[in-house]
């Protein structure tokens, strides 16, 4: 069987479709990355060209050594994907110390990965740690509410993480973590890989101010529905500014006792 028709291949696609029927990624915008499972990457040995040609990561990732990433290409329009998968994403190789990396599959007609390569990767070594292993997938997407929300709330976590909780009762349910905000940071170095990972110890989401959103998760499905959650949280709080503002919202007991119902922890300092 051919990479590109195993099934987590077409599960990787699948979500870069949906992405970009939502919008999520105008022209190259966005990125996304996978962490195959040890019997996927076994399953594809014989398809994989050798690692040799090798180039440092950016940032040392040591509990990664030896893994298989599934990532975007950098510069690759993620419309292209499904169209030649071959030519728009890549299988890397993490090198044994986790500092270089080596493409062995796509990319055919030449590239990188992602310029987010090193934030995508630190967020996968601290996610892996901290979940032991559960966690898989990194996605970084340009969904135009959040971002539209970067430029008139406060840039801090509880802000965000409450405005975006009175939104939608489904909300604190689905991310009952709260979001991390970063500052505006020139992207694709290592200094918003820092931040960003600072960020990922404690959410799973973290949004950039003015750039966009990265979501972290055990799998697909679970990752592209934590964004679009709140881009839709985002999305209903634009209209609200646009309608005047709020009348009402939940109440802060309401939270708890959503809370105690749906068994989940809930940040005691955003209910505030």
């Amino acid at each position: 069987m051919k990479i590109a028709d195993m099934n987590f291949v077409k599960g990787f696609i699948r979500v870069t479709e949906d992405g970009f029927k939502k919008g999520w990624h105008e022209r190259n915008g966005g990125n996304f990355s996978y962490r195959l499972k040890q019997e996927e990457a076994v399953s594809i040995q014989a398809e994989l060209n050798p690692a040799s040609q090798f180039a440092p990561i950016g940032v040392s990732v040591p509990n990664l050594g030896g893994e298989y990433f599934l990532v975007t290409g950098s510069g690759k329009f993620m419309r292209n994907v499904s169209l030649c998968p071959e030519d728009n994403i890549a299988i890397v190789y993490v090198d044994e110390k986790g500092e270089n990396y080596s493409i062995v599959w796509g990319l055919e007609q030449g590239g990188t990965p992602t310029s987010e390569f090193p934030t995508h990767l630190l967020n996968h070594s601290i996610k892996k740690e901290i979940t032991r292993g559960k966690y898989r997938v990194i996605y970084h997407s340009h969904p135009a509410n959040v971002i539209a929300l970067t430029f008139v709330l406060p840039l801090e976590d509880k802000v965000f993480t409450r405005t975006l909780w009175e939104m939608m009762t489904e909300c604190p349910v689905i991310f009952p973590k709260g979001v991390g905000v970063v500052p505006w940071m020139v992207p694709g170095g290592r200094n918003i890989a820092i931040a960003t990972g600072e960020l990922m110890k404690t959410y799973d989401v973290a949004i950039w101010a003015h750039h966009g959103i990265f979501c972290a998760g055990e799998d697909f499905d679970s990752t592209f529905g934590l964004m679009d959650t709140v881009e839709k949280s985002a999305e209903i709080c634009v209209k609200v500014l646009a309608m005047g503002g709020k009348r009402q919202t939940i109440p802060v007991q309401g939270f708890k006792d959503l809370a105690k119902d749906f068994k989940i922890d809930l940040k005691e300092e955003f209910l505030d």
